[in-house]
């Protein structure tokens, strides 16, 4: 059991060393945010749970997470850092600094992730963003990214999901293709036809499988875990690729195929830790995602085409 709060104050210094590591879940992480090497980071640690009398963290499948004593510590350490920012404030507005590093599917990093840092970074030029591009089911372990963005509904502990957006798959194939094939006129037509999409034994993600089972008596032709790759290789005439309107309807080469039979609407969902959600600048660039999600609501619907 964590023992209370002694009377000998913190270090206002080794909280923030405690919120950096509790947000990024590695002492090296949180030391390369805050510029400190990995040994000064375990030492000012160690020092704020001698001031505290207990452990402030402890080790788990997701990396360095709170005990008791140390979400206390990181509340106060929060109230530390609103007091230095407001300290800080100008008239013209503070300015937000820092890496966010985000792991999300190819197209959502491409068509929402970048522009919303983009939109970001012309009020706070110091914000940076680490995008890791790919398709997988909510990880457990939170440790290598501040933010995470999957498809479908996730099942995850010691984090938090909201669900941010829908958007729609279709069947596509270009023009050349389809002049030179013949353009299905029902689903039955596209038995044994040539398919475009993710490779069936790499994919680990319900929703985009349960996608793939739309179209069961399609072989498939090109598969990619990479979802431009898709786009590309329906536009060369590989097949009909199973894409997301959003990235498909900008091409005029392309032309989506029996969109009433065959089509899904699939869900965005962030997932990250508690603390992240209550970092400034995450809060920050969340605003971002969601005025980019805006903007973008119908080509994310397929109804731009």
């Amino acid at each position: 059991m964590d023992a209370p709060f002694r009377a000998e104050a913190p270090s206002a210094d080794d909280l923030l060393v405690l919120l950096a590591v509790a947000r990024a879940g590695r002492f090296t992480a949180a030391g390369a945010a805050l510029g400190l090497n990995h040994t000064t980071v375990a030492r000012r640690i160690t020092a704020l749970e001698a001031a505290l009398g207990g452990r402030v963290l402890e080790r788990s499948s997701a990396g360095w997470t709170l005990t008791p004593l140390g979400r206390r510590a990181a509340d106060a350490a929060e109230d530390v850092e609103r007091a230095v920012a407001a300290a800080g404030d100008s008239p013209s507005g503070s300015r937000l600094t820092g890496v966010i590093r985000l792991s999300a599917t190819d197209g959502f990093s491409g068509f929402v992730a970048a522009p919303a840092m983009a939109a970001l970074r012309r009020e706070h030029p110091g914000v940076s963003l680490e995008v890791v591009a790919t398709t997988r089911q909510a990880s457990q372990q939170r440790a290598g990214a501040d933010l995470e963005v999957i498809v479908g509904r996730p099942q995850v502990r010691q984090a938090e999901a909201m669900h941010l957006a829908e958007y729609v798959l279709g069947l596509y194939a270009s023009r050349d293709f389809l002049a030179a094939h013949g353009a299905p006129a029902s689903r039955a037509e596209l038995a044994g036809a040539p398919l475009v999409y993710f490779i069936e034994s790499m994919l680990h993600v319900d929703a985009l499988d349960d996608a793939r089972q739309a179209v069961p008596e399609m072989f498939d032709a090109v598969t990619s875990t990479n979802v431009y790759v898709h786009v590309e290789a329906t536009r060369a005439g590989a097949g009909f690729g199973l894409l997301p309107c959003f990235l498909a309807d900008r091409h005029p080469d392309l032309v989506r195929v029996l969109p009433g039979q065959v089509g899904r609407t699939l869900p965005y969902w962030l997932v990250g830790r508690p603390e992240a959600f209550r970092q400034p600048l995450i809060t920050a660039y969340l605003e971002a995602l969601r005025a980019r999600l805006r903007e973008v609501r119908e080509q994310l619907a397929g109804r731009s085409g």
